[in-house]
């Protein structure tokens, strides 16, 4: 089976695709909320956050200084594109995976008797 059009291996990995549709909900975020909301950690958070920016999937926007600074974090075009475009690819690999039509019916085994044993 090919890969489907839109399948995006950027955004596939569980941690980058649950940050991503979560952002696809809303327009803007607070980091603490995405952090909390996935149960992760500032760091592991950080890392994905950085990889899809560089991808230009997202933009993260830092505002105040010290214990006051905030980050907020929003899906751009290219980002919403991809994931919609990913979970279209997902649906025709999970509906290609249904059960067998009645004209794409397995091939019958040959029914072999006892005779000649």
């Amino acid at each position: 089976m090919s890969t489907p059009a839109g399948f995006d291996e950027l955004i596939h990995p569980a941690t980058r695709l649950s940050v991503v549709a979560l952002l696809a909900t809303t327009e803007w975020a607070d980091f603490a909320f995405v952090r909390d909301s996935l149960s992760l950690s500032d760091s592991a958070l950080s890392k994905q956050l950085h990889t899809l920016e560089q991808a230009g999937y997202l933009e993260l926007h830092k505002e105040g200084a010290g214990r006051t600074r905030r980050t907020r974090v929003r899906l751009m075009d290219r980002g919403r594109t991809a994931f919609e475009g990913h979970v279209a690819a997902l649906q025709a690999i999970v509906e290609g995976a249904g059960p067998p039509t009645a004209t794409e019916t397995p091939p019958q085994q040959p029914h072999h008797s006892g005779a000649g044993r």
